[in-house]
């Protein structure tokens, strides 16, 4: 446990504070780390929230690390100063015009606590003399003697370290390896002083947000974990760029016009430093993934590889479950760096083709092999021929598929019959326009190369490829047919590619390619729609077809497999939304880190513009450990 239980609120009113962002900032911290560090502390919400077990606060504020200090030390005593202090606007300004150099520590933080309780909305603002000169409030009842807060506070800053220094020094001095920093700057400007260069409040101008990015670049590379909040600004963007952020709407209460208290901050999210950066892999990928056959499969992730060993080579493993591995590339990646790769898929044609290049360490088709798979006549009188006529191929090519597979149930060897079945079915997508099968006939027929092949070419060119793959990494790789709520077996590494659920689009593999499915297996065990032009099969049941089937499915999972290390490709205009996501998986891993792919700016789960940023998140990796 990193925190204790118990909830404090802040002792001083602040504008910016965090109250309101609360919640979303829990969502994106670690569940475990070492230190807590706030070094721009300011009404310190997010601290007196999570009350630290271990905690190093700071502030440049002199008078602000001195209240804190000393409502750590004596908070009677200021309770007893304050008791004397007056709710007038004449006293008010007696208290505001002493000079804080006559005054001793607990006189300092009780002036500080009630200025910042009668003042205007709390506001802390300062002459260019560095005097501070807000207006009075002409509240009528200001809570500054608050016994009960003011000790309860105390309680909580004494877990920490309370230091006046600048950011940065502290930062440098104290930051460590697994440490989670909560960084609250001045904000950039937005709106009509979002022109300036120089941003001016506080002392903390754009050259100093420029070098705030390069020390959490730091930070990050040491192995801290960051959450970062500012404005909604376009220079935030090119700052943190590589980085995960979300905008979240929020209220301001120091604005006199009641319809300008609303704006948008954005929090950015920064992992350690082993699970960052991916967009700009090149060439680490083995040369014996280039072997894989390309697939023309919804959902494959053959683009995302290089990404997903990168994250995945921040933890340590040497086996692997890929629990939906559809096109079998990700398990072929794994298999390519000599892990043991465990696939598993609910379709029949992915799992054929996985036990043609996952499981199959060595054996091949033959010339002898091939030329068997060829021999015999085509005759019209087969089921494709029957069932298919006038559908997807011509006469002659369903001819051509009803001889081969007669011939593949007749090979002795069962990754022989394998690798031909999946030599068909690559086959029959590449004969396809579009490669699906929801529609009839040849309309979407673009001249594509692959369409004026004859059936044997692409056949044989299909073997080829097939053979070419095949390969031994040394392990027993074992591939599966099963539901995946339903497959008991373990691994270091659990690779999730679930069918993804999205209002916008359907999910439905089997209504893409059931033609190719029922060629895999025989067309056994399927209900035939014949009522249908396509002559579907029914959809097999998934849990991933609804928003809440989707949502207790992945509960379901990661529950399951909560002893292996967790990493899930998702797209981040799926449900589960990614805040969601990040939810579920947190309540089963204790380090949850999100990282977006092949993106420019990343706005969570939002899809609109912000400024003239477009938000292109593509796909999301979630690693779980």
């Amino acid at each position: 446990m990193n925190q204790q239980n118990t909830y404090v609120k802040p002792i001083l009113k602040w504008a910016g504070g965090k109250t309101q962002l609360i919640q979303e900032l829990i969502k994106r911290m670690p569940n475990k780390y070492n230190t807590y560090i706030e070094p721009f502390f300011g009404g310190g919400a997010l601290y007196f929230f999570l009350n630290p077990l271990k905690a190093i606060i700071g502030d440049i504020n002199p008078e602000l690390i001195n209240l804190y200090s000393s409502v750590a030390k004596a908070p009677f005593d200021i309770l007893n100063l304050l008791k004397t202090y007056e709710n007038t606007e004449e006293f008010y300004y007696s208290i505001r015009s002493v000079d804080i150099n006559d005054l001793n520590s607990m006189e300092k933080a009780a002036r500080t606590l009630y200025l910042n309780k009668t003042c205007y909305n709390g506001l802390y603002r300062v002459n260019k003399k560095g005097h501070f000169n807000t207006p009075y409030g002409k509240y009528k009842n200001p809570n500054f003697i608050n016994e009960e807060g003011l000790l309860a506070a105390s309680h909580v800053l004494k877990n920490a370290q309370i230091i006046n220094k600048s950011y940065l020094s502290l930062l440098k001095e104290y930051a460590q390896k697994d440490d989670f920093i909560f960084l609250d700057p001045p904000y950039l400007p937005v709106g009509q002083y979002a022109d300036f260069k120089r941003y001016t409040k506080e002392g903390f101008y754009e050259e100093d947000h420029i070098a705030l990015a390069e020390e959490v670049k730091r930070l990050s590379s040491i192995g801290c974990h960051v959450l970062l909040t500012n404005s909604n600004a376009p220079l935030v963007y090119d700052l943190f760029k590589d980085y995960d952020i979300s905008v979240i709407p929020t209220k301001r209460y120091v604005n006199s016009n009641a319809k300008k208290r609303v704006g948008e901050d954005v929090i950015v999210s920064v992992p350690p430093i082993r699970r960052i950066y991916v967009n700009s892999i090149e060439n680490c990928i083995p040369k014996q993934v280039k072997k894989f056959p390309t697939t023309r499969y919804m959902g494959s992730k053959k683009s995302l590889l290089e990404q997903i060993q990168k994250v995945a080579e921040t933890v340590s493993y040497s086996s692997v479950l890929d629990l939906f591995s559809g096109s079998q590339v990700v398990s072929y990646l794994f298999k390519s760096l000599n892990k043991q790769v465990i696939s598993n898929d609910y379709m029949v044609m992915n799992k054929r083709l996985g036990n043609a290049l996952i499981s199959n360490s060595k054996v091949k088709l033959t010339q002898k092999d091939i030329d068997f798979l060829l021999a015999g006549e085509l005759r019209y009188d087969g089921f494709v021929c029957n069932t298919f006529k006038d559908i997807y191929f011509s006469e002659e090519d369903n001819a051509f598929i009803d001889l081969v597979r007669s011939n593949i149930a007749k090979l002795n060897n069962k990754y022989k019959k394998d690798l031909a079945m999946s030599a068909l079915v690559r086959a029959c997508t590449r004969k396809r326009p579009r490669g699906i099968f929801t529609y009839t006939g040849f309309r979407y027929n673009d001249g594509r190369k692959d369409l004026k092949l004859t059936f044997e070419e692409q056949f044989i060119h299909a073997i080829e490829l097939l053979n070419s793959a095949v390969f031994d990494n040394g392990q027993n790789n074992r591939v599966y047919n099963k539901d995946s709520m339903n497959l008991s077996t373990k691994a270091d590494l659990v690779y999730i590619d679930p069918p993804y659920y999205s209002p916008n689009s359907d999910n439905e593999y089997v209504r893409r390619y059931h033609f190719v499915e029922g060629l895999a297996r025989n067309w056994e065990d399927v209900d035939i729609q014949w009522e249908t032009k396509t002559k579907k099969f029914k959809n097999y049941p998934t849990p991933f077809s609804t928003r809440n089937g989707a949502y207790d499915a992945f509960d379901k999972l990661f529950r399951k497999h909560k002893n292996s290390k967790l990493l899930v490709s998702y797209s981040s205009n799926s449900f589960p939304t990614k805040d969601e996501m990040i939810s579920l998986m947190s309540k089963y891993k204790d380090d949850v880190e999100v990282i977006a792919i092949d993106h420019t700016y990343s706005f969570g789960n939002q899809g609109h513009k912000v400024n003239d940023n477009n938000n292109r998140v593509k796909e999301y990796l979630f690693l779980g450990v």
